[in-house]
């Protein structure tokens, strides 16, 4: 596909274009404007991670603290600073309330997502990588599914389940794929061969990954994942993670230099140039292209 013709799709259709390709589709998870910016200049995509957004917007964990108005305007500020990346927003259990959730979808995608994972989970939720969760009955999440994607009018939608039973899972992945969902996602499965057997029960419908350190599913390479059948990889945390990292060790050399700053160093001119490029204006050809707004 051209340059050009992929400017003239809608936000949805882009990521549906690269989802169809042969290899596994990377998102980098990003939890806010600065990661944004730095994983801009590596990926073509990004996942909005509940995970990230939870921690950095409201310094909590990932326990159902997010509000939807919040997210919506996240997605806001990442879309006008980069109007041609995939965004890809999780919203969790579509904030509880089916109309809810559709009214979130609505705003999502006015504001130029490109598409959303919703889960079966019920309140109180939990990261799909941790102990505890509760789900749905199924009929009830597919209720709730059928609204939102009624609602959606471009939008992608990632269809998740966080069953952890074999064959409560493989029954909820075979459902999910019967629906006009476009993706199905099983959070926190824990092998290759977890993987090999969803792909088997979804058929054609696209399979999603989700890759988190420290979390229960298996460190998988993209081409791993895409000899396994995946066709969109999500990385929730390597920048907030990295960022954790990065700031102790910092802060912890800057006390026991007496609190003198490194002489290698990254410094404002550097961070200035970065930021600089998210200035609406330098994008505003680019919107217009890719009709996005």
């Amino acid at each position: 596909m051209t340059t050009t013709t992929a400017r003239s799709l809608r936000a949805g259709d882009r990521l549906r274009e690269a989802i169809r390709t042969a290899e596994a589709t990377p998102l980098i998870g990003v939890f806010d404007m600065f990661s944004a910016s730095i994983a801009a200049q590596e990926f073509d995509g990004m996942f909005v991670s509940g995970f990230g957004f939870a921690a950095s917007h409201y310094g909590l964990p990932d326990i159902g603290f997010i509000a939807w108005p919040d997210m919506v305007g996240f997605a806001q500020r990442l879309r006008l600073a980069f109007p041609h990346h995939h965004l890809l927003v999780d919203i969790d259990d579509g904030y509880v309330d089916p109309e809810v959730a559709c009214h979130a979808v609505a705003h999502l995608e006015a504001a130029g997502a490109s598409g959303v994972i919703i889960e079966d989970q019920k309140r109180p939720r939990r990261c799909g990588h941790a102990d505890g969760k509760l789900i749905l009955p199924l009929e009830e999440y597919l209720a709730k599914l059928e609204m939102v994607l009624a609602t959606r009018r471009d939008l992608v939608v990632v269809a998740r389940t966080d069953a952890t039973e074999e064959q409560e899972i493989l029954r909820r992945a075979a459902a999910l794929a019967a629906t006009d969902a476009d993706v199905v996602l099983v959070d926190g499965v824990r092998s290759a061969q977890a993987v090999r057997r969803i792909r088997e029960v979804i058929g054609d419908k696209p399979l999603l990954f989700n890759q988190i350190a420290g979390g229960k599913s298996p460190r998988l390479s993209l081409t791993d994942l895409t000899a396994l059948g995946v066709d969109v990889a999500i990385y929730s945390t390597p920048c907030l993670f990295a960022a954790q990292t990065a700031m102790r060790r910092s802060l912890e050399e800057l006390k026991k230099a007496d609190g003198m700053l490194p002489e290698a160093s990254i410094g404002v001119a550097d961070s200035t140039a970065l930021l600089e490029r998210n200035i609406s204006r330098h994008h505003a050809t680019g919107r217009r292209e890719s009709g996005l707004f």
